[in-house]
């Protein structure tokens, strides 16, 4: 909202103005620079300060986040004895799951083998005269 002010006043400023010569229309030109320039750094600055602001709620959120965390279940440090508990989880999670797996698959294989032995043997059956 401020630029669009700046940019208003510099226009009207440049129309109203109406210099007769060279000289005084590269001034014109120079202050309307210079005045739009100020507006872009102003606003630029305002962004930073808005920015400064989110990025600290943010971070303060997501610290007391963590404090009630580890408050619930008394490990506030993080790595460590956390990384450790998070490390058994993910293991003991990835070999049940290959666990499993693997058990399907060795099913799988071994009623694909009783499948094509009988197929086979039928088939043999049905030739021989």
């Amino acid at each position: 909202m401020r630029a669009k002010m700046m940019w208003i006043a510099a226009l009207s400023l440049g129309m109203f103005a109406l210099p007769a010569s060279a000289q005084s229309i590269k001034k014109v030109a120079h202050d309307v620079s210079s005045t739009v320039k100020k507006a872009g750094r102003d606003t630029k600055a305002e962004v930073h300060r808005d920015a400064d602001k989110t990025h600290n709620a943010l971070k303060d959120a997501g610290n007391d986040t963590k404090t009630a965390a580890g408050d619930v279940t008394g490990i506030h440090k993080v790595g460590g004895d956390v990384g450790k508990a998070a490390k058994k989880v993910s293991h003991a999670s990835k070999k049940t799951g290959r666990s499993a797996r693997k058990s399907m698959n060795n099913a799988k294989a071994d009623a694909h083998a009783d499948l094509t032995k009988s197929g086979k043997d039928a088939k043999k059956e049905v030739k021989t005269p």
